[in-house]
């Protein structure tokens, strides 16, 4: 297994799952598809308070940018053969723009607005797409 920090953005595929752990602990995933023109799909997992912000956040079809581990492992499947995942163990995303009809709005806030939830200091700031150099 393999874990580095990654930034990603990208449309959300699915809308966002909640469950609990043994110890009550909520994790909330979705999975985000992070390239327009062809399906690259990648797991996002949010636990903790996090989790209850991006179950009340984010929705299906919402365009988000998304912070964390990324995590890389293999398993071996049914039909023996070896399969890598890769998953990002959310730390702080940012809603770019929305297309759920049920969030409520304030007259000043609008789908293109940005909305930033973070569990990480105030001076750790999500670089845009124009400043990553590659």
């Amino acid at each position: 297994m393999s874990i580095a920090k990654a930034v990603i953005s990208g449309t959300v595929y699915r809308n966002p799952e909640k469950r609990f752990t043994g110890n009550n602990i909520p994790v909330t995933s979705f999975t985000l598809n992070i390239d327009e023109k062809e399906q690259s799909l990648v797991r996002v997992v949010a636990r903790g308070n996090l989790a209850e912000t991006v179950e009340n956040s984010v929705s299906k079809n919402d365009k988000i940018v998304a912070e964390g581990r990324l995590q890389i492992s293999s398993f071996q499947s049914e039909d023996g053969s070896e399969k890598k995942v890769m998953e990002i163990d959310l730390s702080s995303f940012e809603v770019i723009s929305s297309t759920s009809e049920a969030r409520p709005q304030t007259e000043k806030a609008k789908s293109q607005d940005v909305v930033k939830f973070s569990e990480v200091e105030s001076e750790d700031i999500l670089i845009g797409e124009e400043e990553i150099p590659f």
